[in-house]
C-alpha cells in the first residue's frame, strides 16, 4: 500500500471540489463530491503506479497561514 498527499479546493463559482497530488504534475481531478473525488484521485495514481510513473519529483511539506494587514 502507498500514501500520497492529496490539496483539496473548492471552487465556489463552478461548486466542484478540486484535488491535486504535489510533486506529481498533472495529477489533478475536479468533481461535484469529496467522495467522488477521492475515487477519481485513487484511480489515477493507481494508474500511474502501475506504468511506474507515480514517483512525485517534490515532497510534500506542509501549508502555512499568511496574515496580511
Amino acid at each position: 500500500m502507498h500514501s500520497f498527499t492529496a490539496g483539496v479546493e473548492h471552487d465556489r463559482d463552478a461548486d466542484l471540489y478540486i484535488g491535486f497530488v504535489p510533486g506529481l504534475p498533472g495529477e489533478n481531478s475536479q468533481e461535484a463530491t469529496l467522495d467522488e473525488l477521492q475515487q477519481n484521485l485513487r484511480e489515477a495514481l493507481s494508474m500511474l503506479r502501475e506504468d511506474g510513473r507515480a514517483e512525485p519529483e517534490s515532497d510534500f511539506v506542509g501549508t502555512q497561514a499568511i496574515r496580511v494587514a
